[in-house]
C-alpha cells in the first residue's frame, strides 16, 4: 500500500479498487450487514466519513446484475443463471486479498447473488422544489435504465411495460415516481425470482436542502411515500435495505412505519469501525507516507470524533492532509462546501448561545440531553434538536452518557482543531455583521504592539455597537467574557487563547500566548465594579491585578519562555468598560 496514489475525489468502490488506489480495508462491513438481523439497516454517519464508499462496495458485492450485462446482453435470469462458485461473478475480482475474501462460505456464497436497487441522493441540493423533484426523477430514471433488459425478458405486462417506459421518458406523475422504488423491487423479484437488495446512500441530503430553502414540506413527504413504498411490508421481495444519511429524521415518520429497521447512529456499538479511520489505521497510512513523526498534531487535528466509544479520525481529512505535498494541517473536512446548514444553525443563536460556543472554543465542554431522532422541522426552537443535529453531523463529540427522566444527557466537546475553526467563523460571523472588521483589526495590533491606550478605545466602541444595557442582565462578566474570547478568534493563528485555566495558584480569565515566543503575552482579569459597596474603577483595577500577581497566574507564561509580559484588568459596569495595565 506504501506511496500508492491516495483517492482524491473517488468514492466509488471499484474506481477505487480497479485505479489501484490506496484503500484502507472495510469489507469486513459486509460480514456486520449480513450477520445483522435486521432487515433493514439505517445507518447515520456526519458527511465524508465513507458512506458512499461503503454502500458502493456493498452494490459490488451483492449484484447480480453488473453495469456491463446491463450493456452487453441479457442478464441471466432465475432460469438460466448457474449458482456456481463466487468466483464467476464479473466483480469477484474486487475483492481479491482484502479481508471479505477471508471469511467463510457463509459470507462469500451471497456474493453477486441479488439483483441490487442503487440509489445515491448525495448530489440532490436544489435549491427551488420542482427543480429538486426533476433531480430525483432523472435519479430514478438512471436506476430504471440500469434495470431495462426487463423491458425485453417478457416478465412484464403490457401496463406495467407502458409505466416503466415513462419512468425513463421522464414523462411519468410524481405519483408515479413515489411508486417508483416499490414496483422496481417487484420487478427484479419476478425477474430472479429471488429477493433483491435496496441500497439508499445520503437519504437526507434533499431533506437538509428543503429546510435550508423552503419546501421542506413537500420533500419530507416525497421521501416518505418513496421509501415507505419500497421498504415497508417488502418481506417476500426484500433481502436488505440500506440505507445511509446524516441523522435520522423523526416525527416526520419517514421511518416509523417501517418493520425490522435498525437504526445505529455514532452512539451506537455496532459498525463503530466501519466508518472513519481507526487510530491503527491512521498510524498505518502516516507510516506509509512517512508522516509518522508528526502523528501527536495530527491527532490533534482531525481525530476525536467518537463512534460507540472508539476513537475515530476524519477520513477526508486525513487523505487530503496526506496528499498535500507540504503536509500543512490545516482545515480540509471543514472547508468543503457542505456546512451552510450548521452555518444557518449557529448564525441565528443568542447571547446565550455565543457563550456556550466561546466555552466550547476553549476546549471547555457543556453537557446537553441528546436524542438519535433529530426533529429537524424544530431545530431552530427544540435545543434537544439542535445540539443532537450538530453531534451527529461531526461537529462535537460526546462522552459519558447520564439518564435523566427519560432523556440521556451527554458530556459535548469540540472533537479537534479542524472543527474548532467552524466555531470560530461563526464567532467572526456575528462581529463582523456589526462592527467593520477594521475595527477589531486595529484592535487586536494595538493589543499586539502594547498599545494598551488604543485597545480600550476600540473595545469601548465594540462594546457600543455589539450590546444592549439587558444582555448584562444576571452575569455581566461571563458577557464580557464571551465577547472578549470572540474577538481573539482573530488572532488564534499567531496566538494560542486560553481561558478559565490553572496557572500558579488559580485559575486567569484569559491568557494569550504568542507562538513566537519573542511577543508579548497576556494574562487578563476581569471584574465587575460593585456599586453596592462603594468600589470605584480604580479599586476594581487594583483588586484585578493584585489577584493576577498574588496568584501567580503568570507561571505558564514564565515556563513557556515568554520574556515580555503583561497584566491587564478589565474593569466594568454596565456598557462601561476601562482597560489598564499593571
Amino acid at each position: 500500500m506504501k506511496m500508492k496514489k491516495l483517492p482524491i475525489g473517488f468514492s466509488d468502490f471499484k474506481d477505487v479498487i480497479t485505479g489501484d488506489y490506496y484503500y484502507v480495508d472495510k469489507t469486513l462491513f459486509i460480514k456486520e450487514v449480513i450477520d445483522s438481523g435486521d432487515k433493514i439497516l439505517l445507518i447515520p454517519r456526519p458527511r465524508r466519513f465513507g458512506k458512499t464508499l461503503n454502500i458502493t462496495m456493498l452494490k459490488y458485492f451483492y449484484d447480480c446484475c453488473p453495469d456491463t450485462w446491463a450493456t452487453e446482453s441479457l442478464p441471466p435470469s432465475a432460469e438460466t443463471a448457474e449458482t456456481g462458485p463466487q468466483s464467476q461473478n464479473p466483480n469477484a475480482h474486487l475483492f481479491d486479498s482484502l479481508a471479505i475474501s477471508r471469511t467463510g462460505p457463509e459470507y462469500l456464497d451471497k456474493m453477486g447473488k441479488y439483483p441490487v436497487i442503487f440509489l445515491s441522493f448525495r448530489e440532490i441540493k436544489d435549491m427551488e422544489w420542482e427543480s429538486c423533484l426533476d433531480s430525483i426523477k432523472k435519479l430514478i430514471q438512471r436506476e430504471y435504465a440500469r434495470h431495462s433488459y426487463l423491458l425485453e425478458s417478457h416478465k412484464l405486462m403490457a401496463h406495467e411495460q407502458f409505466y416503466f417506459k415513462k419512468i425513463i421518458d421522464l414523462s411519468g406523475s410524481k405519483s408515479d415516481y413515489t411508486n417508483s422504488l416499490e414496483s422496481l423491487l417487484i420487478f427484479l423479484n419476478r425477474f430472479y425470482n429471488k429477493r433483491a437488495v435496496i441500497l439508499i446512500d445520503e437519504y437526507d441530503t434533499p431533506v437538509h436542502s428543503g429546510y435550508i430553502h423552503g419546501y421542506y414540506d413537500e420533500i419530507i413527504n416525497f421521501i416518505r411515500m418513496f421509501m415507505g413504498g419500497g421498504l415497508k411490508d417488502t418481506g417476500q421481495y426484500l433481502e436488505k435495505g440500506i440505507v445511509t444519511g446524516i441523522m435520522r429524521i423523526a416525527k416526520e415518520s419517514i421511518f416509523s412505519d417501517l418493520n425490522n429497521l435498525g437504526v445505529y447512529t455514532l452512539l451506537s456499538k455496532k459498525f463503530n469501525h466501519s466508518f472513519g479511520f481507526t487510530e491503527n489505521e491512521v498510524k498505518t497510512m502516516l507510516e506509509d507516507f512517512d508522516a509518522l513523526d508528526i502523528l501527536e498534531q495530527v491527532q490533534l487535528w482531525y481525530n476525536g470524533y467518537r463512534f460507540g466509544g472508539n476513537v475515530i479520525y476524519n477520513p477526508w481529512s486525513i487523505i487530503n492532509f496526506l496528499n498535500d505535498e507540504d503536509k500543512e494541517l490545516k482545515p480540509y473536512w471543514i472547508n468543503t462546501s457542505d456546512n451552510k446548514m450548521v452555518d444557518l444553525l449557529l448564525s441565528r443563536g443568542d447571547v446565550e448561545l455565543r457563550k456556550e460556543l466561546e466555552q466550547l472554543i476553549r476546549g471547555e465542554s457543556i453537557e446537553k440531553a441528546i436524542d438519535e431522532n433529530i426533529i429537524l422541522k424544530d431545530i431552530d426552537t427544540d435545543e434537544d434538536s439542535f445540539w443532537s443535529y450538530l453531534l451527529m453531523g461531526g461537529y462535537l463529540k460526546q462522552t459519558a452518557p447520564r439518564p435523566d427522566s427519560g432523556r440521556v444527557f451527554y458530556t459535548l466537546s469540540v472533537p479537534n482543531e479542524e472543527v474548532k475553526t467552524t466555531y470560530q467563523r461563526i464567532i467572526r460571523r456575528f462581529f463582523t455583521a456589526r462592527v467593520e472588521p477594521e475595527r477589531v483589526e486595529i484592535m487586536l495590533k494595538a493589543l499586539i504592539d502594547g498599545d494598551i491606550k488604543l485597545f480600550e478605545k476600540m473595545l469601548k466602541a465594540i462594546v457600543l455597537a455589539v450590546f444592549s444595557y439587558h444582555d448584562f442582565r444576571g452575569e455581566p462578566e461571563k458577557v464580557y467574557h464571551a465577547l472578549v474570547m470572540g474577538l481573539l478568534v482573530w488572532i488564534s493563528g499567531t496566538h494560542e487563547i486560553k481561558s478559565n485555566r490553572e496557572s500558579g495558584y488559580g485559575r486567569y480569565d484569559i491568557m494569550i500566548i504568542p507562538r513566537d515566543i519573542s511577543k508579548t503575552g497576556y494574562v487578563i482579569e476581569f471584574k465587575t465594579v460593585d456599586a453596592e459597596e462603594n468600589e470605584t474603577v480604580e479599586s476594581a483595577v487594583k483588586d484585578a491585578i493584585k489577584q493576577i500577581e498574588e496568584k501567580k497566574y503568570e507561571t505558564e507564561l514564565i515556563e513557556r519562555g515568554i520574556q515580555n509580559r503583561k497584566k491587564l484588568a478589565i474593569v466594568f459596569n454596565g456598557k462601561e468598560v476601562h482597560v489598564k495595565q499593571g
